[in-house]
């Protein structure tokens, strides 16, 4: 039994040869996960940009990638190499929750990879939180020059976040309970 690839396209007809592209690249990382793994793959064209995105949902956690070049088989490359890098480099951090190791073949859990730098947090900012309407946090945001900000919802009452996507538009991150 193999994983379960969910392949979509927004822009692009997904052709037999890209279908095997991903299934023959993304098919390599079997050897992480068990066999019902489902891999969601997304492949996007806007004008010279063609991206794929990948996401894997694992009991506890999401192993997310995306890579954009200007040729979608460069970019499906990319994206195993990404994810590849991300499962050797956090494996002992997923493992650690061990809700999340039976989404894991036996032999990636029992294997010692060489961790490339533990995270460190280096500083950590005290702030008053302030309640104030979204639209005001992406105000302060930009005049802050920051790319998040975190807020107190006026309308929810509880701590959110915007932050300044691609394209110059934004996002709302709110807990969901």
């Amino acid at each position: 039994m193999r994983m379960k690839f969910i392949i979509s396209g927004k822009n692009i007809d997904i052709t037999e040869g890209l279908r095997l592209a991903i299934e023959d690249k993304l098919g390599k990382l079997e050897r992480y996960f068990t066999a019902d793994t489902e891999v969601h793959v997304t492949l996007s064209v806007e004008k010279d940009r063609q991206k794929i995105e990948v996401t894997i949902p694992v009991k506890g956690n999401i192993i997310r990638s995306e890579q954009i070049s200007n040729d979608m088989y460069v970019s499906i490359d990319l994206v195993e190499e990404i994810i590849e890098r991300q499962l050797k480099k956090y494996k002992n951090k997923i493992i650690d929750k061990k809700q999340a190791a039976g989404s894991f073949r036996k032999e990636f859990l029992e294997k010692e990879y060489m961790e490339e730098e533990d995270i460190r947090i280096m500083r950590t900012k005290r702030f008053d939180i302030k309640p104030m309407y979204p639209e005001d946090a992406c105000i302060q945001m930009e005049l802050l020059g920051h790319n998040f900000f975190v807020f107190c919802n006026a309308e929810t009452d509880q701590v959110n976040v915007v932050y300044k996507r691609k394209g110059n538009t934004y996002g709302l991150i709110e807990p969901e309970y």
